[in-house]
């Protein structure tokens, strides 16, 4: 079985930093892509940023340019690099690995449980 678990969320000042962190755990063999999306209260979770294995990145137009999306292969681990933090940007921010195989499964998509950030005015 395959977790993805978040660390790194909480409060903070508009102009202010986060960086969230996301281990996937399990025997995993590859992990084909990982990212972060969130949801703001009332609204529909969107994308905010994704890598590929390779190192390939898409951002959301409303986070380029404030926020670094980075992975570490090895530990099967995705960061998010917060700055320049806005109201607007408050939301739980969830992690995601698309096409997980580990030794004798795959798992098209995987998704953390969430962490808050709050970012006040």
């Amino acid at each position: 079985q395959v977790q993805l678990v978040e660390s790194g969320g909480g409060l903070v000042q508009a102009g202010g930093s986060l960086r969230l962190s996301c281990a996937a755990s399990g025997t995993i063999f590859s992990i084909n892509a990982m990212g972060w999306y969130r949801q703001a209260p009332g609204k529909q979770r969107e994308l905010v940023a994704t890598i590929t294995s390779g190192g390939l990145t898409n951002y959301a137009d409303s986070v380029k340019g404030r926020f670094t999306i980075s992975r570490h292969n090895v530990k099967n681990t995705v960061y998010l690099q917060m700055n320049s933090l806005k109201p607007e940007d408050t939301a739980v921010y969830y992690c995601y690995a698309k096409d997980v195989r580990t030794v004798v499964s795959r798992y098209l998509e995987v998704w953390g449980q969430g962490t808050l950030v709050t970012v006040s005015s």
